[in-house]
């Protein structure tokens, strides 16, 4: 079994904004798998289903997103999971540009607090996380401002693709591993 975790913020205000990216993938990979996403547990919103072969639980933690790790924890915990076998994180990432993927099996925050919460929470770093770059703040701007702000027009296609894109990692994740992933989808579109 495998938790797929998309990060975000809850409530209407913060959809479709740059932190909510890791809610998106989750919200295409249920369409496409035929999974609804709609059961309160764990703090936050689970869904049960099949991708790939595999049983997943797909996850949006309602816990706003920089105590992300506390939904996932319970998550892992009650299931007696392999966070670095058995757990996927989807989120957002300012030091990639507008729909560049970054897969990796583990490493440091980079920054996001989301995933320094996780790390904290679960005690380790080692596992998949798949970051969708939705590009640097502009000088100026107020870093909170900028990643709950919305896409412009220009970007919107752009991260739309790359939505699609996050599933297929996620998808090849399950069906071939991290490794095969990070080799198709580690490039620039």
């Amino acid at each position: 079994m495998y938790v797929i975790a998309g990060l975000g913020n809850p409530k209407k205000e913060y959809e479709n904004t740059r932190h909510n990216v890791g809610f998106d993938v989750v919200d295409l990979l249920a369409d496409r798998h035929g999974i609804r996403v709609n059961e309160a547990r764990h703090r936050g919103l689970v869904g049960k289903g099949i991708i790939a072969g595999q049983k997943v639980i797909l996850l949006k933690p309602l816990t706003y997103m920089n105590l992300s790790g506390e939904s996932i924890r319970d998550v892992v915990q009650y299931y007696k999971l392999d966070p670095s076998a058995q757990l996927v994180v989807l989120c957002d990432d300012i030091n990639l540009d507008p729909g560049v993927l970054r897969i990796r099996k583990k490493g440091s925050a980079g920054g996001h607090n989301g995933l320094k919460n996780i790390i904290a929470q679960l005690g380790r770093d080692d596992f998949c996380r798949v970051r969708i770059g939705v590009g640097s703040k502009p000088e100026g701007y107020d870093l909170a401002d900028y990643v709950l702000g919305h896409f412009g027009r220009a970007e919107k296609q752009v991260m739309q693709e790359a939505v699609g894109r996050a599933c297929d990692a996620v998808e090849t994740i399950l069906a071939d591993g991290p490794d095969a992933a990070m080799n198709r989808f580690n490039a620039k579109p």
